[in-house]
């Protein structure tokens, strides 16, 4: 059988290392759509917590627009659905965004909530969640807690602008315990579309498994 590389495809296998090639041969093959699109009956997932598992056949990789497994089983073949975030092992283990073909995302890593709080001077119990939970978009501006008294006063966030720097296929950071992560995910076809989340590591088990806490902003 002969199979054919795309530009993406050849990144995804270099950064992948030859781990999982199939599936992100899989992944690039199929296009996103430019935006989810829901039933009358149905409401968009915001977040929640999913466990990425390096080895699973489905759940290597995760759908933000509904909290799912981005792959799944039709007519007996591994297909792409909705791989927005993926986890791979190469390199002592990675997040990784805009897999998909015409996908291109930006990741940042914040460090972790302890960091934050010492580096915005909010106040917030050791290891607490205040900091990743008032992370919020208001228009092309990240805010970030000021002072908890009251919850509703915040500051810009510095690391912001780089967020909407310029894009690229396969964004990554590695994956750290306890840390906190912004991703953006747009589409080189669709100007109209962005998906920006936030994402905290909340259980890590090198080359097996990685849990996280997310929420689309």
């Amino acid at each position: 059988m002969k199979i054919t590389f795309s530009r993406l495809t050849c990144s995804i296998f270099i950064l992948l290392c030859g781990c999982h090639l199939l599936d992100a041969q899989q992944i690039a093959a199929h296009p996103a759509p430019s935006e989810p699109s829901f039933s009358a009956q149905e409401r968009p997932v915001r977040g929640g917590l999913f466990t990425l598992y390096a080895w699973d056949p489905l759940a290597r990789t995760l759908c933000l627009s509904d909290g799912r497994a981005g792959l799944m089983i039709l007519k007996n073949r591994i297909e792409n659905r909705c791989s927005d975030l993926s986890f791979v092992i190469a390199g002592g283990g990675s997040l990784v965004t805009a897999i998909e073909a015409d996908r291109v995302g930006v990741m940042i890593d914040l460090g972790t909530a302890d960091e934050l709080r010492l580096r915005y001077g909010y106040d917030d119990a050791e290891g607490g969640g205040e900091g990743f939970a008032s992370l919020r978009l208001e228009g092309q501006k990240l805010l970030i807690l000021k002072d908890d008294n009251p919850k509703e006063e915040v500051q810009p966030l510095r690391e912001g602008p780089a967020l909407f720097a310029e894009a690229g296929p396969s964004a990554n950071a590695p994956i750290k315990f306890g840390h906190i992560y912004l991703l953006r995910l747009a589409s080189r076809k669709s100007g109209s579309f962005q998906l920006i989340a936030k994402l905290m590591v909340i259980g890590y088990t090198p080359n097996e498994s990685v849990t996280v806490r997310w929420e689309v902003l």
